[in-house]
């Protein structure tokens, strides 16, 4: 079963896993994106460990700040970034579970927020196609990312 948490650090050694040269186009490691947070002292982002059986399994961050006015006019509405599954339990529905879970997790979490919004490569056709079925929607909107155009997406909460 697919749950989702806080990130404490006793997760770290779990998600401290590599990602290929392709995935690394699209997505940070934890330990990069943990970094972002602290090098930011960014008390707008939430790190929050994917649990699957109740272990760490993968991660992604939640940002409250001024990067998400990049995607939407949205105020109430959090970046989701960084999402990433330990390689070794891929393809098991594990990140498609995690997105299906966000909704709930941030509206238990945060009551003020009603949206969120993410950016998808647009070679990364996988993570797109999932993001779809989760509930996420493309109205159009695209924007150029490190790694090339990237669609942005949004999910009403």
């Amino acid at each position: 079963m697919v749950s989702l948490k806080f990130f404490e650090i006793s997760d770290f050694p779990e998600l401290n896993y590599a990602l290929d040269e392709n995935q690394q186009q699209y997505t940070s490691t934890v330990e990069r994106a943990l970094e972002r947070i602290k090098q930011r002292n960014d008390s707008n982002a939430m790190a929050v460990t994917i649990l699957q059986d109740e272990k760490p399994a993968g991660f992604f961050v939640l940002d409250f700040g001024e990067d998400k006015l990049d995607f939407t006019d949205n105020e109430k509405s959090v970046l989701l970034r960084s999402l990433s599954v330990n390689p070794n339990l891929q393809g098991k529905g594990i990140g498609k579970a995690a997105m299906q879970q966000a909704n709930l997790f941030v509206r238990e979490n945060f009551q003020d927020c009603d949206e969120i919004v993410l950016a998808v490569n647009q070679k990364n056709i996988s993570a797109y196609q999932i993001y779809l079925k989760t509930g996420c929607q493309y109205d159009g909107k695209s924007r150029i990312g490190r790694s090339g155009p990237q669609y942005l997406l949004y999910k009403k909460i």
